[in-house]
């Protein structure tokens, strides 16, 4: 029976693990968001230094690629100016040497020009497109009006944007 009592009384008695909990003050209430304000305004700073770096870094970034986007290209022409040199520094004054070496620089400067995509706008025959010609006359003709008659210049484009418009006469039509 005393054992009866003895579990009756600890039924009674509750746990240490079971007691109410005591309401935090309000001194460590304020500690512990003093303690996550500063957490977060520490993160806040790394984050914003980071935003920063990358800002940075992006713009070197571009300003090298603005620096060296033509290197390519630029390598590619030195081949050019060397043939040219080469060629002006013959001193035969044959004018078919002069000529072949020229067209050779020329079949050079073609295979640059084809290997970054520059290609020439010739529109003889053609319809006049203001985006791609400038017309600088017209001409009485058989063709259609509109029609591109003669090339004065040739045009250029790099990857289909215009770098110079051909320069164009067009003819008037049938009068």
């Amino acid at each position: 029976m005393e054992q009866n009592k003895d579990t009756a009384q600890n039924e009674q008695q509750p746990d240490a693990a079971a007691a109410p909990e005591v309401m935090p003050s309000m001194e460590e209430l304020l500690k512990q968001a003093e303690l996550k304000a500063q957490e977060h305004h520490d993160a806040w700073l790394r984050a914003k230094a980071e935003g920063e770096n990358i800002r940075r870094r992006a713009a070197e970034d571009v300003s090298k690629a603005q620096k060296f986007a033509v290197e390519r290209f630029s390598n590619e022409m030195l081949a050019v100016k060397d043939s040219l040199e080469a060629g002006l520094a013959v001193k035969t004054e044959n004018v078919e040497s002069f000529k072949n070496g020229m067209e050779l620089t020329l079949k050079q400067l073609s295979s640059v020009f084809e290997k970054f995509n520059i290609q020439e706008i010739n529109p003889v025959g053609e319809k006049l497109d203001p985006h791609k010609h400038q017309a600088i006359g017209m001409v009485e003709s058989e063709q259609e009006a509109n029609t591109v008659v003669s090339v004065m210049q040739k045009g250029y484009t790099l990857n289909d944007r215009v770098l110079r418009p051909a320069l164009v006469t067009v003819s008037k039509g049938k009068s």
